[in-house]
């Protein structure tokens, strides 16, 4: 029987077996109590709480403004809901760059407050020092290498990362370093898939990818895009799983039409 069927609590050390096994991990983004809760009853392995709760819960153009005080308000919605799945929480920009004791004393407070299992970090070499001291607290942290939203300014651009040999070469660099540190799992965005399964396939830890190409370890999306909650976001990798937000606007405006024509409440909805 497969290992992601048999577990009652997925671990970090569950999803290095699953790696171990070639069984695909499956992730994706939460923000909320009620739709963490759902995913939780889907049998999702794991959950982020990502920092792009900026954009699609705030509306804010980049992940960059949100605080630690907002992630430790989502992580914590998040983590009530669930029984079963890892869930990861993303530090936000301006919590570990540059300063390490601030990093641990930011991880701490995530883990601490929330009840999270695990922090995710964006980077490799430059936030290594960071990336240790909270390994060293005993706090599991998953890396994130490619393209790195917190970084926008840095690149100006979402194109692809790592088309040319010199940063391919960093990257795996890199995830060497965050596997060698400790962390449980990297993530890698939107890179060419013959880099992202040569990390795969070089790397031992999980390696779970958003526009990385089929030949990872497992997958992850932001939960609105895939609802299609979302529309202004349509990356080629981005595979829509719904339209949410077709659903919702006809049954608001058929609400709407009902309450203007006295139709709602009717006799068995009052009292």
């Amino acid at each position: 029987m497969a290992l992601h069927k048999q577990v009652r609590k997925v671990t970090t050390h569950v999803l290095n077996e699953m790696k171990l096994r070639g069984e695909k991990i499956a992730m994706l983004t939460a923000y909320d109590y009620t739709l963490a809760r759902i995913l939780d009853q889907a049998q999702i392995d794991a959950i982020l709480v990502g920092d792009s709760a900026s954009n699609v819960m705030a509306g804010n153009d980049t992940t960059i403004p949100i605080t630690l005080d907002q992630m430790i308000y989502h992580a914590s919605s998040v983590v009530k809901a669930v029984s079963r799945a890892l869930v990861v929480v993303d530090m936000p920009f301006g919590t570990y760059q540059g300063n390490s004791k601030e990093a641990l004393s930011s991880a701490i407070r995530i883990m601490k407050e929330t009840g999270a299992h695990a922090v995710k970090m964006e980077g490799g070499k430059e936030v290594l020092e960071s990336v240790e001291r909270i390994l060293s607290a005993g706090i599991p942290v998953m890396g994130h290498l490619g393209l790195m939203p917190q970084s926008i300014h840095k690149f100006g651009t979402y194109v692809v990362r790592a088309t040319e040999d010199d940063e391919a070469d960093k990257l795996i660099e890199d995830a060497r370093l965050l596997q060698e540190a400790g962390c449980f799992a990297i993530v890698i965005e939107k890179v060419p898939a013959d880099l992202a399964r040569r990390v795969a396939e070089e790397i031992k830890i999980p390696i779970i990818g958003i526009g990385a190409g089929s030949h990872v370890d497992g997958q992850i999306l932001v939960l609105h895009d895939m609802l299609g909650l979302t529309q202004e976001f349509s990356p080629r990798f981005l595979r829509r799983y719904h339209n949410l937000n077709q659903e919702i606007l006809g049954s608001v405006t058929h609400y709407i039409q009902d309450v203007r024509e006295k139709d709602f409440p009717n006799k068995n909805e009052q009292y």
